[in-house]
């Protein structure tokens, strides 16, 4: 069945998503907040700065006006910084329809109030609290735009809420599977973010294949804790939306935040990093507002708090491997 679809945000994530929803057969207004980049969408027929060469299917229409892109649909898909979720939220709560479905697919803790993406969706869309759900998963939006063999979790609090998200989006080459832990799933999507940004820092600093494994696999651990201690069920912390992207993340050349942390290790400053980049990369920002998570709830995150020390408090990278290798002794199931 064909379901009209607004995706707010047109950038390498947003556009992707609608790309993969078009090409199911859904219709796709495709918003950002620019009209000259609307324009030029539309007279391309492809988004040449984060896809080159991906012809826009027929039904994806780029848009500048929001509330035609809102009004219209059946579902909306939110895929801008995860920065920018509670003010978008507030601005299309009243161009909604009754029953829409709502999308996040946005990664990251809000720094405030330490909710998630969809935590805030549903503050601020109460009357679709119920239908607010998450898209999350080991997906690069450029194999994704591409049509690269892909597989993601849909997350809802209900199951059939869930499932409603996986037909929407599920396809030949983008296979949906279900969940009903938001927690697991939006803990693992944020989280794994820092962890990357350390994989890389590693890289950068021109250690190997065993110092990544040993991140990757400790900081698995560090999510875990802090999921669990949430509310997760442990077994989505093994699957797509946590393991899995954790994985792509800490080592997909594609990866934004690794990037950023490859940079930080090679000795460039963060400013420098984030200025010369055109996308956001949310593990920077989440890092602090994932430590003060974490202290609240009062869980050790080793990485992250090495992380949050390089990035805000002018840590030196090779300092903080030194003082991770230097912790107290432990088990390691502890």
């Amino acid at each position: 069945m064909k379901v009209s679809v607004g995706v707010l945000g047109s950038g390498s994530w947003g556009t992707a998503l609608a790309i993969q929803l078009a090409r199911t057969g859904h219709p796709v207004a495709l918003w950002g907040r620019n009209a000259e980049m609307a324009a030029r969408l539309r007279a391309a027929g492809e988004h040449s700065g984060c896809h080159p060469g991906v012809r826009f299917p027929e039904g994806l229409v780029p848009t500048a006006d929001l509330e035609e892109a809102c009004t219209a649909s059946d579902a909306i898909v939110v895929s801008c910084p995860s920065h920018a979720v509670r003010t978008l939220g507030e601005i299309i709560r009243p161009m909604l329809g009754r029953d829409t479905l709502i999308v996040s697919t946005s990664k990251g803790i809000e720094q405030d109030t330490h909710l998630t993406m969809s935590g805030i969706l549903e503050a601020v869309l109460p009357e679709h609290a119920a239908r607010v759900s998450v898209l999350s998963g080991p997906s690069f939006a450029r194999e994704v735009a591409r049509g690269l063999p892909t597989a993601v979790t849909a997350a809802a609090a209900q199951l059939s809420v869930a499932e409603r998200l996986q037909h929407l989006f599920n396809g030949p080459t983008f296979r949906v599977y279900t969940s009903t832990d938001l927690v697991g799933v939006e803990i693992g999507g944020a989280v794994k973010n820092v962890i990357a940004l350390a994989a890389g820092v590693s890289d950068g600093l021109g250690f190997g294949h065993n110092t990544r494994a040993a991140l990757i696999t400790r900081g698995l651990a560090e999510i875990s804790r802090l999921a669990i201690h949430l509310g997760a069920n442990p077994k989505t912390l093994y699957g797509l939306s946590c393991l899995g992207d954790l994985v792509l993340t800490c080592t997909g050349d594609l990866s934004r935040n690794r990037t950023v942390g490859l940079r930080l290790g090679k000795g460039e400053r963060l400013e420098e990093i984030v200025a010369s980049m055109n996308e956001v990369a949310e593990g920077v920002r989440n890092t602090a507002s994932i430590r003060g998570l974490a202290h609240s709830a009062g869980v050790e995150m080793p990485i992250t708090e090495q992380m949050y020390a390089m990035l805000y408090e002018g840590k030196a990278p090779s300092q903080a491997v030194v003082d991770l290798a230097a912790r107290p002794l432990r088990h390691e199931l502890d």
